[in-house]
């Protein structure tokens, strides 16, 4: 057990110790990305070993430091927690494998500035998906933040530093002005900001208060991007693609939605949740933060703007599912964060790699772009059945499930929303790649009897972007390794999160 405990804090340091020695091995390139993939692929081992533990049974925690009675920097390890932080770690090994090839086919500068601060992201991520409590959460949430923040501002210029502004402004405005007052009355209310099984408030507890609390949380968890709180998402693209991947796949908006489901059902609880009021006025604005996104990722030629709204518009999918307040909902919630991930960043992956390989943006230029990068179109492809929500795409599951909730909760009309909302899904995603590999007749004229030559971004991009492709699948035929990664505790119904 005690090596358990020492592991669950390892993991939260072992990203740290991995920035420091990116920082000493800077003019050493090789050196310094192999300490990114070794640590990154050491984080995934202690994962494994940490889900035997508590299949096993075992009560993991950890206690750093007791502020005030009740007040502490602690962790735990539960389901959820281990979900996300399983999708981060994988990732991350995924993605610096895939930077590889983008930083330096790109040429990009401050590369070791790059990789410190991913590294340090990643702790903080580790941070947010073990915290015991409220309070532990909001430190790591806000260090997340911060240790970002360089990275969408890594260009340097006036673009990239205006980005950045809306990007802090955003997510710390947010959070003071709503997440921590959200926390504070948690902690008036039910005198704990431990997250609890079955929600931490008494049944006495006022439903206005509660109202409010929840309101501020929705808002005040601005990493979530629910709409009208939305706009650094957007404004973080002129970041290089790999930190676009980090923001909405690895980190940062599922550092938002993971915080979201967790606060739902562990501090409100599945049955207190249902029964405010204002409940069923946030899963409207989710479904209409979801459709509202999508109807604007129609409109953006600019390929990483379209998956930038799109994001905005799949988070609304796992923020709809927690508000749902049943089994079938959180479950759907839970598997559309990894699901989402997979097929998110193979698209940034790919939306890199065409701009190193073949120097284009915007997608009016992409078309008969699979005669010269067939590999990154199939896996756009892939990836955008799966975003999409259709087989053999893993992304089929996690919308079964959340489509499930709605009829569990007889929430028809957010179940029409979700219908809609995947036919818009198609009309923004399903065009790219099939223009690209079946380019109109006016455009086989424009190129005569040329065959333009295969010429694919840097082999360690195309790995990473195919790796992730395939994983797409493989979670559509082996949906248990998720369902069952959520459901460890051992109920299938989630009755554990009940009072």
């Amino acid at each position: 057990m005690m090596h358990l405990q020492s592991l669950l804090q390892w993991l939260i340091v072992f990203p740290l110790l991995a920035a420091g020695g990116v920082v000493l091995a800077g003019k050493r390139p090789n050196l310094r990305e192999g300490i990114s993939l070794v640590t990154a692929a050491l984080v995934v081992f202690g994962l494994v070993i940490l889900y035997q533990g508590v299949s096993a049974g075992d009560v993991i925690q950890a206690r750093w430091l007791e502020l005030l009675p009740g007040l502490s920097i602690a962790f735990r390890v539960e389901s959820l927690g281990l979900l996300f932080a399983f999708v981060a770690g994988s990732l991350w090994f995924v993605t610096t494998v895939y930077s590889i090839g983008y930083m330096r086919g790109h040429h990009e500068s401050h590369q070791t500035r790059f990789y410190g601060f991913f590294a340090v992201s990643i702790a903080a991520v580790m941070g947010i998906a073990f915290a015991e409590n409220l309070f532990t959460l909001f430190i790591f949430y806000e260090v997340l933040t911060l240790c970002t923040y360089p990275l969408v501002t890594h260009a340097g210029t006036d673009g990239a530093r205006q980005g950045g502004r809306v990007y802090l402004g955003i997510l710390l405005g947010t959070s003071i002005l709503f997440f921590l007052p959200a926390i504070i009355g948690t902690w008036v209310v039910s005198g704990t900001l431990s997250f609890t099984e079955g929600g931490v408030f008494s049944d006495g507890a006022s439903t206005t208060v509660l109202s409010v609390l929840l309101l501020l949380f929705a808002f005040g968890i601005g990493k979530a991007a629910l709409m009208p709180f939305h706009r650094w998402l957007p404004a973080a693209m002129v970041a290089p693609t790999p930190v676009s991947a980090l923001l909405h796949a690895v980190a940062v908006v599922k550092a938002g939605v993971f915080t979201f489901v967790k606060i739902c059902a562990f501090i409100f609880g599945l049955d207190t949740l249902a029964a405010l009021p204002i409940t069923q006025w946030l899963m409207y604005l989710a479904g209409l933060s979801i459709l509202l996104a999508s109807l604007v990722a129609m409109s953006k030629d600019n390929l990483k703007a379209r998956l930038a709204y799109s994001t905005v518009s799949q988070l609304g999918y796992i923020t709809l599912g927690a508000l749902l307040a049943t089994a079938s909902g959180i479950t759907g919630s839970a598997m559309h964060i990894a699901m989402h991930a997979f097929g998110k960043i193979t698209l940034f992956f790919c939306a890199g790699a065409i701009l190193v390989a073949a120097h284009k943006t915007e997608i009016s230029e992409m078309e008969g772009l699979g005669q010269r990068m067939p590999v990154t179109m199939a896996a756009f492809l892939i990836a955008s059945v799966s975003i999409i929500g259709l087989p053999p795409g893993g992304g089929t599951w996690s919308k079964w499930y959340l489509l499930g909730g709605t009829l569990e909760a007889g929430q028809w009309v957010l179940m029409s929303v979700l219908m809609l909302s995947t036919l818009l899904n198609i009309a923004y995603l399903l065009p790219i790649p099939l223009r690209a590999f079946f380019p109109s007749a006016a455009w086989r004229a424009r190129q005569g009897m040329a065959h333009a030559a295969v010429k694919e971004a840097p082999l360690a991009s195309v790995l990473a972007l195919s790796t992730t492709a395939v994983a797409c699948v493989v979670l559509f035929i082996y949906p248990q390794i998720l369902y069952g990664l959520v459901n460890y505790v051992g109920s299938e119904d989630w009755s554990w999160l009940r009072k």
